[in-house]
């Protein structure tokens, strides 16, 4: 039961998250307390990654770039960071991955397909 109390605390515990970019040699912490919105937070996960990929260049997590930014949830699913309203967001992830959009295929047009299909109706 110790294991489960320290991994808890390690994940996504009072709103720290640990944050990892595909690539990059080192693992980030971010409290997504000091954040009130989506791109609060993809703007603050720039600045802390910037020297590694983006290069001085402006890039929005959330709604494009060749990066994609994805989350753990509670379940152990991932999810797009978008596509539920940012207090549900906060309260139930765990672990934050900036992917090449690439790589995020699959993911991507998961979450795309019921999109669509509420577009057309």
């Amino acid at each position: 039961m110790a294991s489960n109390s320290a991994k808890n605390n390690e994940e996504g515990e009072g709103g720290k998250v640990k944050v990892s970019l595909d690539g990059a040699p080192y693992l980030r912490k971010v409290d997504l307390k000091t954040y009130t919105n989506y791109k609060g937070l993809s703007s603050g996960l720039e600045k802390m990654f910037c020297s590694f990929t983006f290069e001085g260049q402006s890039r929005d997590l959330v709604n494009g770039s060749e990066y994609v930014l994805t989350y753990e949830d509670k379940d152990g699913d991932w999810m797009l960071v978008g596509d539920v309203p940012w207090e549900m967001f906060t309260e139930t992830c765990r672990r934050l991955r900036i992917m090449k959009g690439s790589d995020a295929i699959g993911l991507v047009d998961a979450v795309a397909a019921p999109r669509e299909t509420e577009k057309c109706m």
